[in-house]
């Protein structure tokens, strides 16, 4: 809805869906996550859930696999 320009910034989209700041905050976080980690939790491949991600981490997807190395396999990259 950001991309599309629904909304002008994420207070707004917050407003509209009822949400804080906050957790709206929280969850756009989920879109840096690196694309070959974000297949393997889809496939099944990965054990990291939710609670692990909404912890603090790299922006830089080389380090977020080394971070996460012991839910998501080596062979990630």
């Amino acid at each position: 809805m950001l991309e599309e320009g629904r909304f002008a910034s994420i207070r707004e989209l917050a407003e509209a869906e009822r949400v804080s700041l906050s957790y709206i905050s929280r969850i756009l976080r989920l879109t840096m996550v690196a694309p070959d980690i974000v297949e393997r939790i889809l496939d099944g491949r990965a054990t990291v859930g939710l609670p692990q991600l909404m912890k603090p981490f790299p922006v830089d997807w080389d380090e977020q696999r080394e971070q996460l190395a012991s839910a998501v396999a080596k062979t990630c990259r």
